[in-house]
């Protein structure tokens, strides 16, 4: 199983309208959004504990979806509250007895021993224990997870669908560590983020200074700055693309991949998909054969051979 990437952003630090009062947390609710627009289905988000907010929950169960995050040891909910003996006047309460959530690990022998569902590990046995509560954030009952890990230690995950078992709920955050992969192969095995587009007539801003509002600017400045972001998204957009390219030869092709390797690595299991990084040496090693052994008029190859380097040149005509 591999993170998939489908659209990545830059959320700088630019206000582009007077009343433009958006966080990270509001940006990335957005974007979530408009990704899962383009499928009918529900989604689920997988997401960290600094996403644990309202601004991002209440955005998705609008529409429908869920979140699946760790909440900080400090964390607390409620139970729910007792009815009343007596009818007063007034709303009734819906918060009962506070909960800080990180005293649950102090009951050890309340959690139950079962194998860890996460990816990897077929040995290991962990301890959990469930309990649906209600949290502020959401102003709703949610679900809560405690997990002992006797070599990652102690977490707590909360998930705002109910219904899902917390053994699914734990190996589903497990994979949430590909995602950390994926942005390691963007970064130094794609350039996905080695962006480097200046603009001489852009204002620098310096450390710790803040936003920069652009609606003070002069029209010609803002088609300016916007063409300089739409070419910064374009090339991370182009890095998802090719990132996923290489992901699907790595799962389709893998033995081919593998034939075609000519470096060498401290270990290679042959019998796993290969990486990213080694499907692209993969199909560096490999390029001039292709074009060698490509008719004339293929289109790919007129591309490549019309912007090859000197060197890069004399390599295809030697192997020629």
């Amino acid at each position: 199983m591999a993170a998939v990437p489908l659209v990545s952003r830059i959320h700088e630090g630019l206000v582009w309208f007077p009343g433009d009062k958006r966080s990270l947390l509001d940006k990335l609710a957005a974007l979530f959004l408009e990704t899962v627009s383009h499928n009918s289905r529900l989604a689920l988000l997988v997401a960290d504990a600094y996403y644990a907010s309202r601004k991002v929950i209440r955005p998705l169960l609008k529409e429908g979806h869920q979140l699946l995050t760790r909440v900080r040891k400090n964390a607390v909910a409620y139970q729910k509250a007792e009815p009343p003996e007596t009818v007063r006047p007034g709303r009734p309460k819906t918060y009962g007895k506070k909960i800080k959530l990180r005293k649950y690990f102090d009951r050890p022998e309340k959690f139950i021993q079962a194998l860890s569902p996460v990816y990897g590990e077929t040995k290991t046995s962990i301890g959990y224990r469930t309990e649906d509560l209600l949290w502020r954030p959401v102003g709703a009952v949610v679900r809560f997870v405690w997990v002992i890990h006797p070599t990652r230690g102690k977490m707590i995950l909360m998930c705002t669908d109910n219904s899902i078992d917390p053994l699914k709920l734990i190996e589903t955050y497990g994979y949430r560590f590909k995602i950390e992969v994926g942005f390691r192969s963007a970064i130094h095995g794609i350039g996905s983020y080695a962006y480097h587009f200046w603009m001489k007539a852009m204002k620098p801003i310096r450390h710790k200074e803040g936003k920069q509002y652009l609606h003070k600017k002069s029209d010609a400045y803002r088609k300016a700055i916007k063409r300089k972001m739409e070419a910064y998204l374009r090339f991370i957009q182009l890095g998802c693309i090719a990132q996923g390219l290489l992901q699907y030869l790595s799962l389709v092709y893998g033995k081919e991949v593998w034939s075609q390797f000519r470096s060498w690595l401290r270990t290679m299991k042959t019998d796993n998909p290969p990486s990213e990084l080694v499907v692209s040496y993969a199909l560096r090693s490999s390029l001039f054969e292709f074009l060698v052994n490509s008719p004339q008029d293929h289109t790919l190859k007129k591309i490549i051979t019309e912007n090859m380097t000197i060197q890069q040149m004399k390599e295809y005509q030697m192997a020629a």
